[in-house]
């Protein structure tokens, strides 16, 4: 199966496509066995599941190699987080040489500059994002691989602190971004529905919002997104917090009564591994 091809088709069918983060191979099993088409990875969860308190304590080589285990676990596409890219010139070009390499069927390249994180936040100039834009094309091109989706993603709403101007500034940025080659635009930071309702109105081409995060999880649901069209909803915390989350409150359930049944009452995998054995024995 060409996975390249299959989430190109996803993304231009015109229906939503609905992509969970995994942070590792069994979430990425899970994503497939509920029924998800395509896997997104988050450097976020990535860093969570190794205990550190951020993506930056993620570097290229670990990334990479989460991300070709999570490929390698399952026959649907999926799509790497490349941060802002890791460098820039060839630093980049052999970033995004590398992720193809891991077999990935797209990725998402950020204008957040990572120097700037614990600092004051800031986004790249426009031009260099340009300049990135121009060279994933060149590669696509060069590697044949034109069925490969670059998922060009704004932070706008997390770098400005005024909330009208950093809206504006991500609508501008998400139209130039797909003007200038971006299959698809990631507006990061969303927090209601009324500015999913703004940015599916001004921005001209297909777009990405993440959805069940702490922050909006209670403001819109998945299928206000599909209802406006929106071609991406990924799920970025979504598979890393509920496992943290079922995992300390059984443990704490444990060991607060000294019972299972509690637990088996919740997690039938606790007695019953039937499900687990049909998630491990997706084949590729």
């Amino acid at each position: 199966m060409d996975r390249d091809r299959v989430l190109k088709e996803l993304l231009n069918s015109g229906k939503t496509i609905i992509m969970p983060d995994a942070y590792d191979g069994i979430s990425a099993k899970i994503i497939e066995y509920a029924g998800f088409p395509a896997v997104q990875c988050s450097g976020y969860s990535f860093s969570i599941s190794k205990g550190y308190m951020s993506e930056d304590d993620i570097d290229l080589k670990r990334n990479l190699k989460i991300t070709k285990e999570i490929v390698d676990a399952v026959n649907i596409p999926v799509i790497a987080d490349g941060e802002d890219g890791y460098g820039d010139g060839e630093y980049f070009i052999n970033t995004i040489k590398e992720f193809i390499d891991a077999g990935v069927s797209g990725i998402n390249i950020e204008d957040l500059n990572h120097q700037t994180q614990g600092k004051t936040l800031k986004i790249y100039n426009e031009s260099v994002m340009f300049e990135k834009i121009d060279t994933v094309k060149r590669i696509k091109k060069e590697l044949n691989k034109n069925d490969f989706i670059l998922n060009a993603r704004t932070d706008a709403l997390k770098a400005y602190d005024k909330r009208e101007e950093a809206i504006k500034v991500a609508i501008e940025r998400a139209n130039k971004y797909l003007e200038a080659g971006a299959d698809i635009c990631f507006v990061a930071y969303v927090k209601t529905l009324d500015e999913i309702k703004l940015l599916a109105k001004e921005i001209d081409g297909p777009i990405s919002i993440a959805a069940g995060l702490p922050y909006n999880i209670q403001e819109f649901s998945i299928n206000d997104c599909i209802d406006l069209g929106i071609a991406r909803v990924s799920l970025p915390t979504f598979m890393i917090l509920n496992s943290i989350g079922s995992m300390t409150k059984n443990l704490i359930q444990v060991k607060n009564t000294g019972s299972f049944l509690g637990t088996i009452r919740e997690n039938s995998l606790l007695s019953d591994l039937n499900v687990l054995d049909d998630i491990l024995g997706i084949k590729k």
